[in-house]
């Protein structure tokens, strides 16, 4: 695979000429237990040196999970939903808290999650909640901080820094991976167009640098190719302007 990099090298050199500093974090959502592939992922990680945010499926979330996570430092465990189970109605596009079923039934399943990874990971979880599909009902959001999460991470830049009080809305920008076409990866030249324009945009003042920029990935449907970018691109970023950010100082964050 080749791929021209010389659009973001050259974003990365302006922002190093004007000493900018870009916070760089790694989600990976669907985890349950331990598999090849996440092991694979774990391997990623250390190569680069970049810590992944994994996104744990809660009901379904083996002992296994909990003894590799407490094995290796680089995977932060956080919430992923509950059960990662569409209610949606037929040809509406796929949301296990959007507003499909009664509100007390979806806040139960969003505690459930973070009292049943708790259980799991104990100190290791982050208080974070990424919902399945990033998608989510305004009203379950306001919810979250009573049930006693500090965060919340979709996907896109974000509009606000808090996307309720007492919870920091911290997003992904960038997900590698073609679902709508082959679900292999994207076109890699449309992927650095992309993240070249997120850099540009937040040097230039136009988006929130303050934000932590977010690579999504998905470790257990990726190839060769999904990996190999993703390698390049966190190690170019990260010998560019990235700083590494993690979750661990959002646990008790009140505000």
């Amino acid at each position: 695979m080749t791929v021209n990099w010389t659009p973001l090298q050259d974003e990365l050199d302006l922002w190093q000429e004007q000493d900018l500093s870009l916070p760089l974090w790694w989600r990976d959502d669907d985890a349950q237990r331990p598999t090849g592939q996440l092991m694979e992922l774990v391997a990623l990680s250390d190569a680069v040196g970049l810590p992944v945010h994994l996104a744990v499926i809660p009901d379904g979330a083996v002992p296994e999970l909990a003894r590799l996570i407490d094995q290796t430092p680089s995977l932060i465990p956080v919430v992923h939903g509950w059960a990662h189970k569409s209610h949606a109605p037929a040809g509406q596009k796929k949301a296990e808290f959007g507003a499909h079923r009664p509100m007390p039934q979806i806040v139960a399943d969003a505690s459930n999650g973070l009292h049943r990874l708790q259980d799991l990971f104990g100190e290791a979880l982050v208080p974070l909640f990424v919902p399945p599909w990033n998608r989510i009902d305004p009203e379950v959001v306001a919810a979250l901080p009573a049930l006693g999460y500090r965060a919340i991470s979709t996907y896109l830049p974000r509009k606000t820094a808090l996307a309720a009080p007492q919870l920091l809305q911290i997003n992904t920008h960038l997900d590698p991976i073609n679902w709508r076409g082959d679900r292999s990866l994207v076109p890699p030249d449309a992927l650095v167009e992309q993240v070249t324009q997120h850099l540009r945009d937040r040097r230039m003042g136009d988006a929130d640098n303050t934000e932590p920029y977010g690579v999504l990935t998905h470790h257990l449907v990726h190839d060769r190719a999904i990996w190999d970018f993703t390698c390049s691109l966190l190690k170019r970023l990260l010998a560019g302007p990235g700083r590494i950010w993690t979750a661990h100082d959002i646990k008790d964050t009140k505000r």
